[in-house]
């Protein structure tokens, strides 16, 4: 029975995952087509289906559950992800409390998203403000395809454009608002199995410190009066990338997630 399955698969994730019940949960809920919260309030009086055992193989093999579902919630919304873009994590959403808290009740008109992977970022943002408008880039031609995919499902592709491009992007000037996470792993920085086999190493890596990016980045940032540029950083690395940008001319606060960990510098210009 399904209890009996999902019990044993918790045990079985247990030593390579953090979270193996709620990851059987649903595994096993997207292997009888159902939502979780469906399964836990109502379970089938069934056997486990024999996709689920396909599924759990993949997990026990340290493949992300993201990738394993095919998508993935971020702020409001679901995206569709894949092995080429990076998996959108909650720590994240952490530029987007950012920017609402830098514009209060005006709002951006125009938002660029630098490295917009699965487009997480961006479409979060146009969704938070209805009257905006955005481009991301990304050097990615995966990353393309799936971002472009997440905005036309989400009924953002009129809103939305999508573009290879990279860095250079930020000396536009003309956007109000400028979101970007950034790879921030130093090369010799341990990472889980699930991150480094399955996760696109451009997206994860930059350089010795981790810094690489950010040292690029920041001098060709243009920001107008009042916008604002969110920041993704890793553990450890405020000082040092607010310290880029301040060299820059710019004003810099560090932001914390749910965790009490930096993972934000918001960056705005000198009045």
């Amino acid at each position: 029975m399904l209890r009996e399955a999902l019990a044993d698969a918790a045990r079985r994730l247990s030593g390579i995952s953090e979270t193996p019940r709620l990851d059987a949960e649903l595994l096993m809920a997207h292997a009888l087509g159902m939502d979780r919260s469906r399964l836990l309030l109502d379970p089938p009086q069934t056997d486990a289906p024999p996709l689920f055992a396909d599924l759990l193989a993949r997990r026990l093999a340290h493949e992300p559950v993201a990738y394993i579902l095919g998508h993935r919630d971020f702020w409001t919304i679901d995206l569709a992800v894949a092995p080429g873009v990076l998996i959108p994590r909650p720590d994240s959403e952490t530029l987007i409390e950012a920017a609402i808290a830098h514009f209060g009740a005006r709002a951006p008109s125009r938002i660029l998203d630098l490295g917009v992977g699965s487009g997480a970022l961006l479409l979060a943002a146009l969704v938070q403000w209805p009257e905006a408008t955005g481009l991301g880039v990304d050097q990615s031609e995966a990353a393309i395809a799936i971002a472009r995919a997440n905005a036309d499902r989400l009924g953002l592709a009129g809103r939305a454009r999508i573009e290879r491009g990279g860095w250079e992007a930020a000396a536009d000037g003309g956007f109000d608002l400028v979101l970007c996470n950034p790879p921030y792993i130093a090369l010799d920085d341990p990472l889980p199995p699930d991150v480094v086999r399955y996760e696109p190493a451009s997206a994860l890596f930059a350089g010795p410190d981790g810094l690489d990016d950010y040292r690029r980045i920041a001098p060709l940032l243009a920001l107008p009066a009042g916008g604002a540029a969110c920041v993704e950083i890793g553990a450890g690395q405020a000082a040092a990338v607010a310290a880029l940008f301040e060299e820059q001319g710019f004003l810099t606060q560090v932001k914390t997630d749910l965790g009490g960990r930096d993972r934000c510098i918001l960056v705005t210009p000198k009045s």
